[in-house]
């Protein structure tokens, strides 16, 4: 199958993807120490912090907006695939579906948990990879 979006877009989707979703570690022990698993008292818990990076939000959401409505569409359908809602073999489906969505679909997307990761699923039930293009090797 080749898609109506270049893979060179739905990779740099992948990848921004993943920035937007990208948790950075802190310490955080509650206001008190913290006790771990064998009891033992004074280690702070290590947790994610889960800032939004505003300008990877915007720049995600700007591809978006920049694609055409096929091609928004067709990331939406490869994103449920993803998700197992829909099968690789009910694409026709999935693409009538996701066309439906309209303006809804940008919405969707850049709410739907693990983005990039179901994108890549998606694409991969297509036997489409990001392996060898720009930063994702």
């Amino acid at each position: 199958m080749e898609p109506t979006t270049p893979i060179e877009t739905l990779c740099r989707i992948v990848l921004r993807g993943r920035e937007y979703e990208a948790q950075t570690a802190t310490d955080y022990d509650g206001g008190e120490a913290a006790e771990n698993i064998d009891g033992e008292d004074g280690q702070a818990l290590s947790v994610l912090d889960d800032e939004v990076n505003d300008s990877v939000e915007e720049e995600l959401k700007s591809q978006f907006e920049d694609l055409a409505e096929d091609q928004l569409a067709e990331v939406l359908a490869f994103c449920w695939v993803g998700l197992g809602t829909y099968e690789a073999s009910d694409w026709a489906e999935a693409i009538e579906a996701a066309t439906d969505e309209g303006h809804n679909a940008i919405a969707e997307l850049m709410d739907m948990p693990m983005l990039a990761s179901v994108l890549e699923s998606g694409m991969a039930a297509f036997d489409l990879s990001c392996d060898g293009i720009g930063d994702l090797i």
